[in-house]
């Protein structure tokens, strides 16, 4: 049996749902028998998202030009995509800053206001991603297949979402432990 190609994203969070996965301990074992990883910020140094991916969990909200570019093309060669986490499936965190309505304020805050010493704004181009005008959820930006609440979703909601996948199954995404924010 060929192995499910399976990817993680990291976008604008703070790990803390790559954690959680990684919170699944032994079985991590269980899983590499049936996938194989082919793009992941957890143990990877892979550069470039691959094509026909299986399953995909995205972690974090859309906060820059370069989370939504990263974004569409994970979008175009996966078959299977996870809103994985409260700031993919709502924006939560990161979405705070929409507060400041727009991305010079929150700059000026961040680069002038709150910084210690030689207080000033990124000038070159790369240094710092260029910001959306808006923070958004993942639903916003692509379709997505499954939503994975919890901030962040527990080793054993990952597991029950993400098994069934494993043997050509859709998870059951009811219930309180299965759907519950927070």
């Amino acid at each position: 049996m060929e192995k499910i190609k399976l990817a993680t994203i990291w976008l604008a969070g703070c790990s803390g749902c790559h954690m959680s996965f990684l919170d699944l301990d032994e079985l991590l074992f269980d899983l590499a028998e049936k996938v194989e990883v082919v793009y992941s910020p957890v143990g990877s140094d892979i550069k470039d998202y691959p094509e026909n991916v299986d399953v995909c969990l995205i972690e974090g909200a859309v906060a820059n030009e370069e989370n939504l570019h990263l974004l569409k093309r994970v979008r175009e060669r996966t078959k299977l995509l996870i809103s994985f986490g409260d700031c993919a499936v709502t924006a939560n965190v990161p979405a705070m800053r929409n507060m400041l309505k727009g991305t010079e304020p929150v700059l000026k805050r961040c680069y002038l206001e709150l910084g210690d010493e030689n207080a000033q704004l990124p000038h070159f181009p790369g240094i710092v991603p260029e910001l959306l005008e808006r923070v958004k959820p993942v639903h916003e930006v692509v379709d997505v297949d499954i939503f994975m609440p919890g901030c962040p979703p527990s080793a054993e909601r990952i597991w029950a979402a993400i098994s069934p996948l494993l043997s050509g199954e859709k998870p059951a995404m009811v219930g309180r432990e299965m759907i519950k924010f927070g």
